[in-house]
């Protein structure tokens, strides 16, 4: 009997694996088993390596989902990986090795999200400091969920995970679209990532895309749509 189709979902920055939850009631309705997984959000070499042991421990084919900043993450994790069959970016970074997720942001103008912030600054174990990002919370319904209801994005903006800014700037060292099948959802009202920069990334990735004028939380604003995506991805991967 053979081993069923595993969909694994990498959420970003300021987010958390709730922010997939009508994605997830779409795939498990299709028969789809999914997980969330948690992105620990400090490096995209320690976060590959965090998710790189949920792929291990699942048996079986998978297509592998990633948004935002989830996207350099799944493109190191996946790498070398044969049961990854697909790979879906949702309003995501596909870095090529050498590129962080700051320099990709920073490539075409339209981004809001620094004057947005409200870092944090900690001293580590080692005595070293280290700083948090989070979004303020009273700018993060415009900023990061615009098209999500004013409520809905209030208790994401209390229960957004904060993302270390040293993540943003390490470079990638792998990139998994290079041979692996890529659907890509480019959000044309995002205020995160711009739209040029997503556009330039799919292209450069030749990843089947889809435009949506939505914000950054497309999968909470749009989580038919990004289901959708996902399905194409496993009909079209898996036999």
């Amino acid at each position: 009997m053979a081993v069923p189709l595993t969909i694994i979902l990498e959420h970003g920055a300021f987010a958390d694996g709730s922010s997939w939850n009508g994605v997830i009631a779409d795939l498990r309705a299709g028969g789809y088993p999914v997980i969330a997984a948690a992105n620990p959000l400090r490096g995209p070499a320690s976060d590959a390596a965090a998710l790189r042991t949920v792929l291990d421990h699942v048996e079986g084919p998978k297509i592998v989902v990633g948004h935002s900043y989830g996207g350099n993450v799944i493109s190191q994790a996946a790498t070398n990986d044969p049961e990854v069959k697909a790979l879906v970016y949702v309003a995501a970074f596909l870095p090529a090795p050498g590129e962080s997720a700051l320099e990709l942001t920073n490539k075409y103008p339209g981004s809001t999200l620094p004057g947005t912030l409200d870092p944090v600054t900690y001293q580590q174990a080692d005595g070293s400091t280290a700083t948090d990002l989070y979004i303020q919370q009273d700018k993060f319904h415009h900023q990061f969920a615009a098209d999500v209801p004013a409520r809905q994005a209030a208790l994401m903006a209390a229960g957004q995970r904060p993302i270390a800014q040293a993540a943003l700037e390490e470079k990638a060292t792998s990139a998994a679209w290079k041979t692996k099948p890529g659907w890509d959802i480019v959000t044309t009202e995002d205020l995160n990532i711009p739209v040029a920069v997503q556009r330039f990334m799919a292209k450069r990735a030749h990843a089947h895309t889809t435009e949506v004028a939505a914000s950054h939380s497309v999968a909470v604003s749009h989580p038919h749509l990004v289901a959708d995506v996902i399905e194409r991805a496993a009909r079209a991967t898996v036999r």
